[in-house]
């Protein structure tokens, strides 16, 4: 039943936006009705596809790069302070610039074709995780290092076993930021220059007035979003299956506690009318 309720939730969103479209009267090129945005995707759905799937690899290319590197940044300025010194507060101020102000620039040197967008997808997503995997790298209890070095232990083996055993957490939790920023970078690469993509048919679109498609569009970036994040979830179970393993059991627990007490609270006795 939980699984029901988001698609439950996002059918009565739509019937409920369907209905105000019809009883406001509202005009198709200022709010369409879902019904005219699904009828949009039926009539052209291997084109659709085809612009989505480009869409789909710019974000994926994005995202694995930052993933990668990423990850690899925050290692080394986590294993190097005088790195953390030196190279840091340049990442944080190549942060602060605008990607829309870059993208010009990028085209300049990768051309109109997939690497600029693909670069932009980059640049926005690599800052979350570079955050969060340094702080989960931070985060071990100075204890346990202590110990891993008593006994001994390499450095690269604390890393590997030790530090990004720990920083699993939070490192997933920035791949999850860093999948939704890429495909905004994505569609901001597309925007820019682009003749494919979801991206270009928004442009596209809002030229025409085409109200429909672009919220056909949108729709779809909706629905590709979710779908992207939850692969990196389902890659997240596969990786530390016994931290949902343990939510899993504490959920039943606190479940089963609720209905005990329930079951165990002292009831009323009703009173007879001859009392």
């Amino acid at each position: 039943m939980n699984r029901l309720l988001p698609w439950l939730g996002a059918l009565g969103f739509l019937l409920l936006w369907e209905a105000a479209v019809r009883v406001l009267r509202l005009p198709p090129f200022l709010v369409p009705a879902p019904s005219l945005v699904l009828a949009d995707i039926l009539e052209f759905p291997g084109w659709f596809a085809t612009q989505a799937a480009y869409t789909t690899l710019v974000t994926l290319a994005g995202f694995v790069a930052a993933a990668v590197l990423g990850v690899g940044f925050a290692v080394l300025v986590v294993e190097s302070p005088l790195l953390d010194r030196l190279l840091f507060p340049l990442f944080v101020a190549l942060n602060s610039v605008p990607k829309v102000a870059m993208a010009p620039l990028l085209v300049i040197w990768f051309g109109t074709g997939a690497m600029p967008k693909i670069a932009i997808a980059f640049l926005i997503a690599v800052f979350a995780v570079v955050i969060d995997a340094a702080l989960g790298l931070r985060s071990v209890p100075p204890d346990v290092l202590d110990l891993a070095r008593a006994l001994r232990a390499p450095r690269w083996k604390i890393l590997l076993r030790v530090r990004l055993f720990a920083a699993l957490p939070s490192i997933f939790a920035g791949l999850k930021v860093a999948m939704s920023l890429s495909l905004v970078g994505a569609i901001v690469g597309e925007f820019v220059s682009s003749q494919s993509g979801l991206g270009h048919v928004i442009l596209t679109a809002q030229g025409q007035f085409d109200t429909p498609r672009v919220f056909a569009a949108l729709l779809i970036l909706s629905l590709l979003g979710v779908v992207l994040i939850g692969g990196v979830d389902a890659l997240e179970r596969r990786a530390m299956p016994w931290r949902h393993a343990t939510t899993r059991r504490v959920r039943r627990r606190d479940g089963a506690e609720a209905a005990g007490s329930v079951a165990a609270s002292p009831t009323v006795p009703s009173q007879s009318r001859g009392a």
